[in-house]
């Protein structure tokens, strides 16, 4: 193992951890050919074969498990000197690795921009994960924030709220209830509805916003794409909870249309999540500083409060 390298640790990783190549491929910005020619070098030093097929799947052997513990710990130690020695250059040079939900998507660009902005040579590292992946990135450690709606419960974390997010129900520009004034939840309940998929920060904000009556819900589709979920709707197949964030040029188009229900919008917050002993390097810093101060105006300009506002 003398002559395997940092490279070679982090595929092994990135594969053992999607228990695939083309995921990892697409992770870490490399060919298959390359991910895969990388975790066979790994192998000729191991002595070892690390993974084993059947069918279309890859398991770890047991030697590969063994490994991926082993280059966990390395990795992170590579990770802590990176840390430690970006507090001596301070903000400007630093390498900021933040993470947030698919909702974040539509806007967190900007924001990211206009740090960047006020913060010259700052390298961004950003990536959008559903929860459970961006939950595992905060396990891992190979996030130094995450921005979530729900801050784990579990896990030895510490939030701050930053913005909020409010949730609404859309339909399209057609659907007989658009106009319709206080519509009683009740009513919903039997229109159908295209929702995001059980256990994603959507589906836990609907059930909070339906007080956990989802089991009456008329749910005619479970869908893990936001943008096929407003593409559904907006071709007439039914209803949506969703952020307000990722419907704003669809609400200004006419496209899409809020309804206006009893008890909606549902307002929620932003959160920046990071482990409880993570000592942030000075541009991590910085960046949670500035959303405290300045995110949920810079939100609220890029998706103005009026973009989902209850119909008039």
């Amino acid at each position: 193992m003398k002559h395997a390298t940092l490279r070679q640790l982090k595929v092994f990783e990135s594969v053992a951890r999607n228990l695939s190549f083309s995921r990892a491929a697409e992770e870490l910005h490399l060919t298959q050919p390359a991910v895969s020619t990388q975790v066979t070098k790994l192998e000729e030093h191991a002595g070892n074969p690390l993974f084993e097929q059947f069918g279309k799947k890859i398991y770890l052997t047991p030697a590969g498990h063994e490994l991926l513990q082993i280059s966990r710990g390395i990795i992170q130690q590579f990770e802590a000197a990176e840390s430690a020695m970006a507090h001596f250059k301070g903000v400007t040079g630093g390498k900021l690795n933040i993470g947030v939900i698919s909702a974040g998507d539509y806007f967190f660009p900007r924001l990211l921009v206009e740090f960047a902005s006020r913060h010259k040579g700052v390298v961004l590292n950003f990536k959008v994960h559903n929860r459970e992946g961006l939950l595992n990135q905060l396990t891992e450690n190979l996030t130094d924030l995450a921005i979530m709606v729900r801050p784990p419960t579990d896990m030895d974390t510490v939030h701050q709220a930053f913005a909020p997010h409010p949730y609404v129900i859309v339909a399209a520009a057609t659907h007989p209830l658009v106009g319709k004034k206080n519509i009683p939840r009740a009513t919903l309940m039997a229109e159908p509805f295209v929702v995001r998929e059980k256990g994603s920060d959507t589906w836990r904000s609907m059930e909070q916003g339906f007080e956990g009556d989802l089991g009456n819900l008329n749910i005619a589709m479970e869908i893990c794409s936001t943008e096929t979920i407003k593409q559904a709707v907006i071709a007439g197949m039914g209803i949506s909870f969703l952020s307000a964030h990722t419907v704003s040029q669809e609400l200004r188009s006419g496209s899409l249309r809020v309804l206006d229900v009893q008890g909606f919008p549902l307002m929620l917050h932003w959160y920046i999540v990071q482990r409880r002993s993570k000592r942030l390097p000075p541009v991590a810093q910085a960046f949670k500083d500035y959303l405290l101060q300045d995110g949920a105006a810079l939100i609220s300009k890029i998706v103005p409060t009026d973009s989902y506002a209850k119909p008039a």
